[in-house]
């Protein structure tokens, strides 16, 4: 089913460079959780307050789209945010600040961060969020992968690079501390 979908599947990566220090990525760059330490890490762009990592992978034309594994977690963020968008203090998701994103907050609240909140009603809580976007035609669109169930489309005109976004929740004394992870698909 994978091969017939156009665009291709896209295979990502994550930027250990945007990584928050107490984020754990795993060597091969595919998932990130939170952890209950922090790192000494260069600051670089990387986020300062929100403990969030970005793609490597940024897009300034065409068609894309990857899937995340969120399995069990209880509290997530996905979607895409522009190059210029800040990484320092506490960040505000929206596309007034450069942010399309989905964001489960609590086990089955699941928000549209839109420049007004807009809280989905999912008949069925997903395992792997997919994400599309449309640079030129505009759209960040997201799925429930596991049926392909739409979830919310942002409709917006893109001028900045977008990178894929990623907050994989507070660690929650090992509550939440299940990653994410990016699915790759052998074509």
């Amino acid at each position: 089913m994978k091969r017939i979908i156009s665009p291709v599947p896209a295979s990502l990566t994550l930027d250990p460079n945007t990584a928050h220090c107490e984020l754990i990525l795993s060597k091969d760059l595919t998932s990130v959780r939170a952890g209950n330490k922090t790192f000494q890490l260069p600051d670089l762009e990387r986020f300062d307050e929100a403990p969030c990592v970005l793609g490597s992978q940024g897009f300034t034309s065409g068609k894309h789209y990857w899937e995340v594994e969120v399995r069990e977690k209880t509290v997530w963020a996905l979607g895409v945010t522009e190059a210029s968008s800040s990484r320092k203090g506490g960040i505000k998701l929206g596309p007034e600040y450069g942010y399309w994103t989905v964001w489960l907050q609590s086990e089955n609240k699941y928000v549209a961060t839109d420049r007004s909140f807009v809280q989905l009603t999912l008949s069925v809580k997903p395992r792997t969020i997919g994400v599309y976007l449309d640079y030129v035609g505009g759209q960040v669109t997201f799925y429930n992968a596991d049926d392909m169930s739409h979830l919310y489309t942002f409709t917006d005109t893109f001028t900045d690079k977008l990178f894929p976004f990623f907050y994989p929740g507070p660690y929650h004394e090992g509550r939440n501390d299940t990653p994410l992870q990016l699915r790759h698909f052998e074509l």
